[in-house]
């Protein structure tokens, strides 16, 4: 059987129980090198072949996985939370066309462990309920109608990924979309690794405070970083809901 698995946000101990247990067993891993922390493959047993797929292209990944007897068990271990950015689909498909089963275990996505380390939360009654995920256009683009400057126009929570390498157009783009100068924005730099970094600011101030950040990290933007927020009426005492009677 084959696995993808989500290995987390980069600490060791934060890939799920269920990934975990899947690589102590494993026959071969195949792992993104450039991003997953090597320190997840001290799970792995001895006598477990083990490639970094950083140099490979998805022919090379797709026939080191297949290669394998259909009842040992391969782990593709992808950073992250593998549904997003992950390029899985395409290994799918691949896989549906040879007809060969697979599974795939969820992981704790670096957006989850930036906000952990801002200390925030993405959604704040009164401030945003929506959280957009998205990233700048670089070499490989995005539709049109999912610009940056049109995402801005909605104000919401924003999480942005493999943007910080542009972040002087990004904050631009941001700005002439409708957020404000003054909008709080962060870096957060390799999200729960030893040398993780987080950096505050605001959209004009961000990106010279982040300068020489170029890659492994999320911009985060909107008023949930900071700045006045409504109560949750979920634990007000003033309000019912099935399992509580508000109190009078």
């Amino acid at each position: 059987m084959i696995y993808f698995i989500g290995a987390g946000p980069g600490a060791a101990d934060l890939i799920t129980v269920r990934g975990m247990r899947l690589l102590e067993r494993a026959d071969l891993v195949v792992y993104a090198g450039s991003l997953v922390n090597p320190e997840l493959l001290s799970y792995c047993p001895k006598g477990c072949a083990v490639m970094n797929s950083a140099s490979m292209t998805l022919e090379a990944v797709i026939a080191a996985m297949t290669e394998r007897n259909k009842d040992e068990t391969v782990v593709r271990l992808h950073t992250g939370d593998p549904s997003i950015y992950g390029a899985i689909r395409e290994q799918m498909d691949e896989l549906d066309r040879l007809g060969f089963a697979y599974e795939v275990v969820p992981g704790v996505s670096s957006m989850n462990a930036a906000a952990a380390a801002l200390r925030a939360e993405y959604t704040l009654p009164g401030v945003s309920q929506t959280v957009i995920v998205s990233r700048m256009a670089g070499r490989t683009p995005v539709p049109e109608k999912e610009n940056i400057r049109s995402l801005a126009s909605h104000g919401a929570s924003m999480a942005l990924f493999l943007s910080v390498s542009m972040l002087d157009k990004l904050c631009e783009e941001l700005m002439a979309g409708g957020y404000a100068p003054d909008t709080p924005a962060a870096v957060v730099y390799k999200a729960t690794w030893p040398d993780e970094k987080v950096i505050r600011g605001t959209l004009s101030t961000l990106p010279e405070a982040a300068r020489g950040i170029g890659r492994t990290a999320l911009v985060l933007v909107g008023g949930f970083l900071s700045g006045p927020y409504d109560r949750s009426r979920l634990y007000d005492p003033t309000f019912s809901h099935m399992f509580r009677e508000a109190e009078k």
